[in-house]
């Protein structure tokens, strides 16, 4: 799909305010409504925009710690790395992983409501069948940025 600089501007001003009003967007972008709201169906249409969303701040509902666990598994093969990743997706605590190259294999986010929990989580991985090789954990004592789904109209244009 080929994007002018009014898409790009319009993704540009939803990954920020997904609120925006359908008169606001446009005039932020010196289109008229219609033409404007079109741009955004097919968009939406394409799979561009997949969803609109609010970011929650889980801290005021639940207090939880984060825990921010390096892990190396024993084998590296298909069956190992889907084994693993079945029992993270299993595991409800767990709030991220993502697969890494280097030294271990993954970094996994755990958000347990103490640290407790956590390591009776840990502990029943290591147990279980998955083949943990070693791990290491780490407590985040402060967030200093949250992730945010907004891009710039930059990032989009390469």
């Amino acid at each position: 799909m080929k994007l002018d600089r009014y898409d790009l501007k319009i993704l540009e001003i939803l990954s920020r305010d997904g609120r925006i009003t359908k008169s606001k967007l446009a005039e932020a972008i010196n289109l008229s409504v219609s033409p404007c709201w079109e741009r955004v169906r097919r968009l939406e249409k394409a799979g561009v925009i997949e969803g609109y969303g609010a970011r929650l701040n889980t801290d005021v509902l639940v207090k939880r710690t984060p825990v921010w666990v390096q892990i190396e598994l024993k084998a590296h093969n298909a069956e190992s790395f889907a084994r693993f990743e079945a029992l993270v997706h299993d595991t409800p605590e767990v709030t991220e992983c993502v697969a890494v190259g280097g030294g271990v294999d993954y970094l996994v986010k755990f958000e347990a409501t103490t640290i407790d929990t956590y390591q009776r989580l840990i502990d029943e991985w290591l147990v279980s069948d998955v083949g943990i090789e070693r791990y290491f954990t780490y407590i985040v004592t402060k967030t200093v940025k949250r992730p945010s789904a907004s891009i710039s109209i930059d990032d989009l244009a390469t």
